[in-house]
């Protein structure tokens, strides 16, 4: 089965509690229709933050400031396995647009467990509306940074 590394961003607005930013997937792509946080594939020699910063260039028009690792997962789709890595991430220019994506929003985790998520991000959202959620979120055991 293919595998793929893929990487996402967790960028927070300055409500408190924070919403995050979150996209909704094209009509068109694997997983249509879906909610997911902003990112995308790593190619080939790229690096994790390399891969974050150009994904959100090309689909959200913003320059970011990727921070720490905060939480991974694997999952295995029917077509495909997806590493999942979430970095901490701030937007340092451009308004978000939606370039690659059908909608964007920020929303509470709360919020969130209401839209059809893509399933690899499930357990994330059920760590961000936990009570105990303090960021930065647990490493998940044995994965780094890649």
């Amino acid at each position: 089965m293919k595998r793929v590394r893929v990487v996402a961003a967790l960028i927070a607005d300055a409500s408190q509690p924070p919403k995050y930013l979150v996209q909704q997937r094209l009509p068109d792509k694997s997983r249509a229709n879906l909610w997911e946080f902003p990112g995308g594939k790593v190619e080939p020699g790229e690096t994790d933050e390399h891969a974050l910063r150009r994904e959100c260039h090309e689909e959200l028009a913003v320059e970011l400031r990727v921070g720490q690792r905060l939480w991974g997962t694997v999952h295995e789709y029917a077509d495909l396995t997806v590493q999942l890595e979430l970095y901490e991430a701030a937007i340092s220019s451009g308004e978000p647009r939606p370039l690659g994506a059908q909608a964007l929003r920020f929303c509470t985790p709360a919020e969130m467990k209401a839209l059809p998520f893509c399933e690899a991000d499930l357990p994330l959202l059920e760590l961000l509306s936990s009570p105990a959620n303090l960021l930065p979120l647990p490493a998940t055991p044995g994965e780094g940074p890649g």
